[in-house]
């Protein structure tokens, strides 16, 4: 009789991304791993909570047969369309395993945060002035980090500068890499009130 070896689970797989992701960031190896076991209660918990632990594994390609006869996913979909969100952007976004999603935000988060930090310590923020730093040093990084939600929600920021739909990421990092040997883009970046901002620009005029 023969056997087949299973591969990996989902955990493993990505920790074997993550954890060296952290250490080449400057993090030890033990705090590597500390913080993506965290990152991964967190995950499972979220995913449990949210019903969203047991989808197939071909979800985004479900969700666009539904989307002509699904009123709800068409809605959903649409705000996704009203961003420039292609079915390629819906497919691959929602074809990944769930923790996936979910870890590659809050590894994105933790950049950000990384970015909020070191702008509070250059600012020389006190307890005194931490609310105004805060808010500067928060605004900073959105200039530089693209950051993600529902593009409906207005709380925080408005008009180009809300958040981009999750959908859109891989897009977003395929054009920042291209970007980063463009000697303009450092301007580009600089005279956006958000990278959101600009990433919505690039998005109208076609570039992306």
């Amino acid at each position: 009789m023969e056997c087949s070896a299973s591969g990996p689970s989902i955990e493993q797989r990505l920790k074997d991304v993550y954890v060296p992701t952290l250490i080449q960031a400057g993090m030890s190896v033990s705090e590597a791993n500390e913080l993506f076991s965290a990152w991964l209660t967190v995950a499972k918990e979220e995913s449990k909570n949210e019903d969203m632990d047991n989808l197939p594994e071909n979800f985004g390609d479900l969700l666009l047969q539904m989307e002509a006869t699904g009123p709800n996913i068409k809605a959903w979909l649409a705000k996704v369309r009203r961003e420039g969100g292609t079915d390629e952007d819906i497919r691959n976004w929602w074809n990944l395993h769930d923790l996936e999603r979910r870890i590659m935000l809050k590894n994105d988060e933790n950049s950000r945060m990384a970015v909020v930090m070191d702008r509070l310590e250059k600012m020389g923020a006190t307890k005194e002035t931490m609310r105004e730093s805060m808010e500067k040093a928060i605004a900073h990084a959105r200039k530089y980090f693209p950051f993600w939600g529902d593009p409906d929600d207005c709380a925080h920021l408005s008009r180009d500068d809300r958040p981009l739909p999750e959908e859109l990421k891989f897009r977003v990092n395929l054009w920042i890499q291209r970007k980063r040997s463009d000697p303009n883009y450092k301007e580009e970046v600089e005279r956006s009130t958000t990278f959101n901002a600009l990433i919505r620009r690039q998005i109208s005029e076609g570039n992306l």
